[in-house]
């Protein structure tokens, strides 16, 4: 798979964790940065891995920053995109077989650099379970991304 990652600068030293894990697994890497500790901005980062998994350049995305919240939100409002903030193994699993989610954003001041790897792999192996209702509930978000304007 190929795997495009990006960090802001206060998750850079995570993603220099996971950048060689993945590779390890057999992966192919798209690094966009930061690799830095001066501060920059979490969109930055964001918006080049999610055009490179919308365009079909990666297969999946994965966001790292401090609380991994900027990120998430970030890569939401990128058209095509489904990112969830993870933090735990269920959430991992869950979020691939039922949102097919295609970015991962995790906080590097939340979890450690095992619990990510271990995250990271599980995201990743998980297929989409394609059941009736989960693909129902995803088409219903898509319907709500490409809306004009949203109806209450």
């Amino acid at each position: 798979m190929k795997i495009a990652i990006g960090a802001d600068h206060a998750g850079y030293r995570l993603k220099d964790e996971i950048v060689p894990f993945l590779k390890k697994l057999g992966h192919e890497i798209e690094d966009v940065g930061c690799n830095c500790e001066q501060s920059v901005d979490y969109p930055d980062y964001a918006l080049p891995v999610c055009d490179l998994v919308t365009q079909g350049k990666a297969d999946r995305g994965i966001l790292i920053c401090g609380t991994g919240i900027g990120m998430s939100i970030a890569a939401n409002k990128v058209h095509g995109i489904r990112c969830a903030l993870v933090h735990d193994m269920f959430s991992a699993q869950a979020t691939r077989e039922h949102n097919d989610t295609n970015v991962l954003a995790m906080g590097e001041r939340v979890i450690g650099p095992g619990l990510a790897q271990e995250i990271v792999r599980i995201w990743l192996d998980t297929p989409f379970s394609g059941g009736e209702r989960h693909i129902g509930r995803i088409n219903k978000v898509m319907r709500i991304e490409s809306a004009d304007s949203v109806q209450s």
